[in-house]
């Protein structure tokens, strides 16, 4: 298995997906370098590489996010802490695109795991197989678990409490 070349053809999408999974780009660099480790040690079918990867990364993200949610909860029982953050105020634009990077992220993480990363996996082109492998459902299933999702997405944007 080359790994290099697999890394080589992989990282780049793979990090953009955890990136808009987690929001977070050190976070989406983490879980990203952590699936390529497991790579290297486990060695899977080179026929599935790509689902392979996304499916391990997605699962790494669920159990950051675990532990990430008590940690925000610790940090927001404590004043002191966020008293010393301080907010550096954004230009206009960068503003309203960090609102409607919030809504959509939102809308998405309303959705269940699997609907999430079957549209995130859809965005950056991949293949129905691939999408089947990374989520542990047949090829044939995946068109209309998309169809599905899209509409539980389109349902969420139009909320009236949402505001794009």
């Amino acid at each position: 298995m080359d790994v290099e070349a697999i890394f080589d053809a992989h990282y780049q999408v793979l990090f953009r997906y955890l990136v808009r999974l987690t929001g977070d780009p050190d976070l989406a660099a983490d879980v990203a370098q952590e699936s390529f480790i497991r790579l290297v040690e486990r060695h899977p079918d080179e026929r599935q590489i790509r689902g392979w990867l996304f499916r391990v990364a997605t699962n790494l993200v669920r159990d950051a996010s675990r532990v990430s949610r008590r940690r925000i909860e610790l940090l927001q029982e404590s004043t002191d802490v966020l008293s010393l953050i301080g907010a550096q105020p954004d230009p206009e634009t960068m503003l309203e695109l960090k609102q409607q990077r919030q809504v959509v992220r939102t809308a998405l993480e309303a959705l269940s795991q699997r609907d999430r990363t079957l549209l995130l996996m859809r965005e950056e082109g991949f293949s129905h197989r691939e999408m089947a492998v990374a989520v542990g459902t047949t090829t044939k299933s995946v068109g209309s678990m998309i169809a599905r999702a899209l509409n539980k997405l389109a349902a969420e944007l139009s909320r009236p409490e949402i505001d794009l």
